[in-house]
Parts: structure tokens; C-alpha cells; sequence
């Protein structure tokens, strides 16, 4: 059975930073891409970041030079190290493995960001 286990979501300040943390079970995790989604309410699920089995990456264009994705393989985690928040950052973050064609998801960690 797939789990992906998100933490490290929270209130911060806008220009403020967060690490999310993802730890996957159930997969060969060194052989999945792994990306972070967000939905803020009202809005449809978006693509935050991802990161390939090789380690190649790819971020959503408000987020470049913010945010960095990183794996640690031996860890079996996927991190998300957040800086200059804004308050239009404030959504529910959710993990994602895309493991042998198939999409596995969290259930999300929320972040807000507000003063």
C-alpha cells in the first residue's frame, strides 16, 4: 500500500520560510517523480514543483528562484524548502509520486501565510 505523509506545513509571515516534508512508503521510491500540488480555496489543484528519478526539476513559474524541491533517497522523502512566502502562497500543499504510471497523493499539509 502507497503512503505519502506531508508535514511542515503552518502559519508563517509574508517573506518568511517553511520546509515541507514528504515521506513515501510502498514504492521504490528512487524510481518515482515526486512533485508538490497546491490548491487555495476557490482554486483548482496546481503544480508547485517536481523532481525526477534522476533528480532533473521543473517549477511552476511563481515559485521559480523561491522555492527548492530535493529527494533524499535514502530517507525516501521528497522536501520542499519554501522562502519568500507571500500570502498568495496560503493553499493546502499535497505530496505526489508518479510510481510505475500511476498517481499516488497525500492528503496535504496546509500553509498560510498572513500577518
Amino acid at each position: 500500500q502507497v503512503q505519502l505523509a506531508e508535514s511542515g506545513g503552518g502559519l508563517v509571515q509574508p517573506g518568511g520560510s517553511l520546509r515541507l516534508s514528504c515521506a513515501a512508503s510502498g514504492i521504490i521510491f528512487r524510481r518515482a517523480a515526486m512533485g508538490w500540488y497546491r490548491q487555495a480555496p476557490g482554486k483548482q489543484r496546481e503544480l508547485v514543483a517536481q523532481i525526477t528519478s534522476g533528480g532533473s526539476t521543473n517549477y511552476a513559474d511563481s515559485v521559480k528562484g523561491r522555492f527548492t524541491i530535493s529527494r533524499d533517497n535514502a530517507k525516501n522523502t521528497v522536501y520542499l524548502q519554501m522562502n519568500s512566502l507571500k500570502p498568495d502562497d496560503t493553499a493546502v500543499y499535497y505530496c505526489n509520486a508518479r510510481y510505475v504510471a500511476k498517481d499516488y497523493w497525500g492528503k496535504g499539509t496546509l500553509v498560510t501565510v498572513s500577518s
